[in-house]
């Protein structure tokens, strides 16, 4: 499928999920959105700041760019990796799949960010409750593994 209607259609997915909700996908939560949805890395609020004037010729304020990422957040349209403090958003926007125990791969070349879905009968109480028997308290309800892409992989042969 083309990029540009994959990501229209996500977008749309986005409006309906907000829609249920009883909030709007602004212009500028769109705008976030649509950056986060082009490319295939994680960004910072300042990386994204910087796209979102190349793109769009609009200055994103730090506060909007932090609460307009909060949002996409709580409505799981986004992610925040947290060993790298910097956000992607969901490859399953509208799905019903578990967001319970999101999967990132982190490519530690190219910095490539893939959401797998988790369909694994491995759940969050899983987690929790071996790692409260090991003696820790998990902060993070996600998995982030770091590798290195087939692209990068072959890339790597070539030479």
């Amino acid at each position: 499928m083309n990029q540009d209607i994959q990501i229209q259609a996500n977008l749309k997915l986005a409006a309906k999920v907000c829609k249920q909700h009883d909030v709007l996908l602004t212009k500028k939560r769109r705008q976030v959105l649509t950056l986060l949805l082009i490319t295939d890395k994680a960004l910072s609020a300042y990386e994204l700041m910087g796209a979102f004037k190349t793109h769009f010729n609009e200055v994103l304020l730090p506060m909007t760019a932090y609460r307009t990422l909060e949002f996409l957040g709580r409505m799981q349209l986004a992610h925040r990796l947290n060993i790298a403090n910097k956000y992607v958003a969901c490859a399953h926007i509208g799905c019903k799949s578990s967001h319970e125990l999101p999967y990132f791969l982190i490519c530690q070349k190219c910095l490539r960010v893939d959401e797998v879905n988790n369909n694994t009968s491995n759940n969050l109480s899983d987690l929790t409750d071996k790692a409260e028997q090991t003696g820790y308290q998990l902060s993070s309800p996600q998995i982030e593994l770091n590798g290195t892409c087939n692209t990068c992989l072959s890339a790597h042969n070539n030479c």
